[in-house]
């Protein structure tokens, strides 16, 4: 079984200030010129995603990802408009400055360009990517790796010191092209194109990774794990005796949808749940 003393934790630790981190996400309203956007005002949707941060922040995580997750259906990289790159950097220029806490960013799907000028502009510490390497068939269509553009276009803004946390055999698709390739190597393969941590999720948003699949990830690399999906206060004990921490989205909003606003009273009772994971 993987362990975290067997992680180089150096990037959790260098962006949360602890070995073991819960990170929450903020998804995003549908902005302006996606298709469910129906003219909310603009400052109602930073308004929206505020109060989710405020939540998550009174209940105790330690750091946040904001998605444009009302933008469905996601575009592919090169089809994604400026004006989404724009209304992310206020969503995280605002959280940040009333907040202070570690956040990173998240455009759907798999756009670590958009991310990187956003995060660089709206003072994040990370991104996460859900296909750094190789290539599989997600919801959009084939979606390939972005890491050599991407950390090209990261040396041009001389931004090195935003993380990229990278996903392993990442969810809502199939990987039916690397068929032939290992989980492990694939995940050997994200530390080999630069990222700094390793993300396990399950098969769909709220679905979580099995406890095989994240030792067989975990064991594959020396990179900070986290699990991006289906984390629960159920589970979240057993899954931090594996991992660096986890992104929690869905158990903490109201009613456990994910669309919901977040709910208090649920992220406070995951915090305490957590509580002897990190205490560990």
């Amino acid at each position: 079984m993987q362990t975290i003393s067997d992680n180089n934790s150096s990037a959790i630790r260098e962006i949360f200030g602890t070995d073991k981190a819960l990170i929450g996400m903020i998804h995003c309203s549908p902005f302006p010129g996606a298709p469910r956007y129906r003219g909310t005002s603009v400052d109602a949707i930073y308004d929206v995603a505020m109060r989710d941060a405020e939540a998550l922040i009174e209940g105790g995580l330690h750091g946040l990802i904001i998605e444009n997750h009302g933008d469905i259906p996601f575009s592919k990289p090169d089809d994604i408009g400026p004006e989404t790159s724009a209304f992310m950097s206020v969503v995280t220029d605002r959280i940040g400055r009333a907040t202070g806490i570690p956040m990173g960013i998240n455009v759907l799907a798999n756009a670590p360009i958009p991310a990187f000028a956003i995060a660089m502009a709206g003072g994040a510490k990370f991104i996460r990517v859900n296909q750094w390497a190789n290539a599989y068939v997600a919801n959009e269509g084939f979606m390939e790796g972005r890491a050599a553009e991407a950390m090209r276009y990261r040396s041009a803004l001389r931004a090195e010191h935003i993380k990229v946390f990278a996903d392993s055999h990442v969810k809502h698709g199939a990987h039916a092209i690397t068929a032939d390739r290992t989980i492990e190597e694939l995940t050997r393969d994200l530390a080999f194109f630069d990222a700094d941590v390793v993300i396990a999720t399950g098969q769909r948003t709220g679905n979580s990774a099995t406890v095989e699949e994240i030792d067989t990830i975990g064991a594959a690399t020396h990179l900070p794990l986290l699990v991006g999906s289906g984390v629960t206060k159920d589970n979240i004990v057993e899954i931090l005796k594996r991992t660096n921490g986890v992104i929690v989205a869905s158990s903490l909003k109201e009613g456990g949808v994910w669309w919901n606003p977040v709910e208090l009273s649920r992220v406070k009772a995951f915090v305490e749940a957590a509580r002897p994971g990190l205490e560990a």
